[in-house]
């Protein structure tokens, strides 16, 4: 029996007196707006910025690069204004956060009919047939989409379409829209060059586009599982490995953290902060309640083989902005069983630690990403 999907949802909207509907397409899991009214090229950046924060979605009918030009206004009016107020670390991070929300709610109210065909259907649109396949698969209805979202989908299939160089296999992977896309290369180096006491088996838990698996394959490690719950991650990492041409050695499974059976190794980079995602795409990098990092501590001793060694990879950020402390992480791991064996640490070198406009910047100067070494008590 195949498993049912969400529910459709259609929006409904009067224009020139004729009622019409539409399906409501969201790749990243965003609700339906709950009031439509059409809008074209009269409208005004203040006046829709004033129906946004009403929570009134925008469909847009007249010219697409007019429709690109009020959604940069919109991103003009959603920007931080400066703040001169002395803040706590954690104070900066939820305005950072609250910020962030709000924007990406009005952002997201601007639409655009999507067709049969994955055809935009207004004037001067752009070819994004390729890029809306990828997210949405092929349109076989009238369909409505947020303006914002597209422009990600094009975005993310020029990264698919030209490739990630990752250092660490001398190749580029391919990533599938929605999946994290592993430009922070300190995680992916610190597994690189780990210390490796000849595994027969290697589990890779929430193995996104496959980078770590693969990563491990090329160390040697002979029979490397890896696993994620989300099928955008398991094609993505099921092409990465094909592509580099070690599908022998690596199996690719839609799991909830664990296979069956048992590992030499288990390898889990998950999501680093604890807090809510706002959104599909969010849930890379946001774990509430810390679900996955507890699931998987709490789990990976029934899968570890005598004398196994787990590498648990973890930024610190969680602890510089107050989510979490070290104690608390020490507490998980004792609680799980496990004792830290040693632990290999990289400094921040992404383009964001530079970025001294973010708001965060000193966070992300300060961060380092650690990979624990665990064994059984």
């Amino acid at each position: 029996m195949t498993a049912a999907g969400p529910p459709r949802e259609y929006l409904d909207w009067s224009e020139n007196g004729v009622s019409t509907s539409a399906l409501w397409r969201s790749a990243n899991g965003a609700p339906a707006p709950k009031r439509v009214v059409p809008v074209d090229d009269t409208i005004t950046a203040d006046a829709a910025y004033r129906l946004a924060s009403q929570g009134v979605a925008l469909l847009w009918t007249g010219d697409f690069q007019n429709a690109r030009q009020i959604l940069t206004a919109l991103e003009h009016r959603t920007r931080p204004r400066p703040d001169k107020t002395q803040r706590t670390t954690a104070e900066l991070f939820y305005r950072y956060r609250q910020n962030r929300s709000h924007r990406a709610r009005i952002l997201s109210l601007l639409l655009v009919p999507l067709e049969i065909g994955n055809i935009i259907g207004l004037r001067r649109a752009p070819d994004v047939v390729a890029a809306t396949v990828d997210a949405y698969g092929s349109i076989a209805e009238a369909s409505v989409v947020s303006l914002h979202e597209v422009l990600g989908t094009i975005g993310a299939h020029q990264w698919r379409t030209k490739g990630i160089r990752v250092a660490a296999l001398n190749a580029s992977i391919y990533p599938h829209y929605g999946t994290f896309f592993p430009v922070r290369s300190e995680y992916v180096d610190l597994v690189a060059t780990a210390p490796l006491a000849a595994p027969r088996v290697a589990f890779d838990i929430g193995t996104g586009t496959g980078v770590l698996a693969a990563v491990l394959a090329t160390r040697g490690v002979p029979r490397v599982i890896a696993t994620d719950l989300e099928p955008r991650a398991v094609a993505s990492a099921r092409e990465t490995v094909s592509r580099l041409g070690i599908s022998g050695r690596i199996e690719v499974q839609l799991t909830d953290l664990f296979p069956e059976g048992r590992a030499d190794l288990i390898v889990c980079n998950p999501p680093w902060i604890p807090a809510t995602a706002h959104s599909l795409l969010d849930a890379a990098v946001y774990d509430p309640g810390s679900r996955m990092l507890k699931g998987f501590l709490a789990g990976v001793i029934d899968h570890l083989e005598p004398n196994g060694e787990v590498w648990l990879v973890l930024s610190d950020f969680a602890e510089l902005v107050g989510l979490r402390t070290r104690a608390d992480l020490m507490t998980v791991i004792d609680t799980a069983g496990l004792r830290v064996i040693g632990a290999l640490e990289a400094a921040a070198v992404h383009s964001r630690a530079t970025d001294t406009s973010d708001p965060l910047h000193a966070v992300r100067q300060s961060e380092v990403t650690s990979l624990w070494r665990l064994r059984t008590k």
